[in-house]
């Protein structure tokens, strides 16, 4: 290759044509997965045009998880596609294996691609417990990746747990088709939030549908919110109570007159008053409508079937389900099979083709193409808010 000197004698590169600078940005592109989901890191490597990197995952007879990387990943941007399934621990180890064992392979990027995040829900501090989203996405950072792509977190302020970009996808247009074009008489329908939890998602539905509002309040089991925390002290005793009582009104008598405008308790510390919930009831017109109940997660599906239930009282004339991740663990199928519910929608972000044949009311929504197109984004360095406005199902 012959270097070019301008008229100052400076050596410049010569000029790259257009198809080696193709070829160098697909060349550099690695897709590896590992046992969770196959199939759609198969279907995303499909529509990049991209053969799936050789990469082997497997357990020993102890259970220790084994990663072998056959092809070169020097210098290349790789991506890993890892979503979290029932076996949620050996999807996370497998993960971070991967990732650790290509950070000390030399690769330039690694990217996890984790269209269901395991432990999403567990972003809150429950008694003595800990933030586990913490904690995974702390694992995560230190084991090498990079950058994140995942699609619908149950709270979008888990982001903020990463100290490396995270691109929550969403798969919300994909859902909004399948009810224009997959729901007789949609017009017809009212979108349904099985508590006030899931009104915010609910609203966005409705309000890009112009379709009305109903939310159920009241629960038949407690919320984990309700459920009494470890870490309150014991109740005061009596004489502790008189004791504090009399303290705290010494304390007022001989305050200064600026803060005589100050209340005080004479009782000790007030204890935190009982929370009693309602029976399910529903907000909104449901008498004749379609009901379309949103929401991000079908994992335990009592609740579900509860509200189905409470839905078909009050006259709704279907029951749709629709949601991005469809864990349907334990007996959920069986559940829905036998319910009132006349169909359940979910994405393939979570393999659940065993579920499909336990009840046929279960339909899928393929969203390869949103984490192909994604993958292509990122590494061209092009701008991901497009994937938030103009989401389709075209190829």
């Amino acid at each position: 290759m012959l270097l070019q000197r301008n008229k100052l004698g400076s050596v410049r590169p010569p000029k790259r044509c257009r198809s080696d600078m193709d070829n160098t940005s697909t060349s550099d592109i690695v897709i590896i997965n590992g046992n969770s989901h196959p199939d759609l890191a198969n279907m995303v490597a499909e529509r990049m045009g991209l053969k799936n990197g050789g990469c082997s995952v497997f357990h020993k007879s102890n259970r220790e998880t084994i990663v072998e990387i056959s092809d070169s990943v020097r210098g290349k941007d790789i991506y890993i596609i890892q979503t979290g399934t029932k076996d949620a621990n050996n999807n996370i180890m497998e993960l971070l294996i991967m990732a650790y064992a290509c950070k000390t392979s030399s690769a330039r990027s690694i990217v996890g691609v984790i269209p269901y995040l395991p432990y999403s829900k567990q972003c809150k501090m429950r008694k003595r417990g800990c933030i586990v989203s913490k904690l995974l996405a702390k694992m995560m950072c230190t084991s090498g990746l990079t950058h994140i792509i995942t699609m619908d977190l149950h709270q979008k302020e888990i982001q903020g747990f990463f100290d490396i970009p995270v691109d929550n996808l969403r798969a919300s247009p994909f859902l909004l088709q399948y009810i224009q074009e997959s729901i007789p008489d949609y017009r017809n329908s009212v979108i349904v939030a099985r508590n006030p939890g899931v009104a915010k998602k609910a609203n966005s539905y409705a309000e890009r549908l112009r379709l009305g509002l109903a939310v159920i309040h009241g629960e038949q089991k407690e919320a984990e919110s309700d459920e009494v925390d470890g870490r309150y002290s014991p109740p005061p005793t009596r004489a502790y109570s008189n004791i504090l009582g009399n303290s705290i009104e010494m304390c007022t008598l001989s305050a200064s007159s600026s803060r005589t405008r100050t209340t005080s308790v004479s009782v000790g510390v007030p204890e935190h008053p009982v929370k009693v919930k309602p029976p399910l009831t529903i907000v909104g017109d449901v008498n004749g409508r379609i009901a379309i109940m949103v929401d991000d997660l079908i994992d335990d599906v009592e609740s579900f079937v509860a509200a189905a239930e409470m839905l078909k009282d009050n006259g709704a004339c279907k029951i749709y389900v629709l949601a991005t991740h469809g864990l349907l663990s334990s007996d959920a199928p069986r559940l829905l099979e036998e319910s009132v519910i006349d169909e359940i929608v979910v994405t393939n972000t979570i393999p659940h083709e065993i579920q499909k044949l336990q009840c046929n009311k279960i339909k899928t929504i393929d969203i390869s193409i949103l984490i192909a197109e994604a993958i292509r984004r990122i590494h061209n360095k092009e701008s991901m808010s497009y994937l938030f406005r103009n989401v389709t199902l075209e190829d």
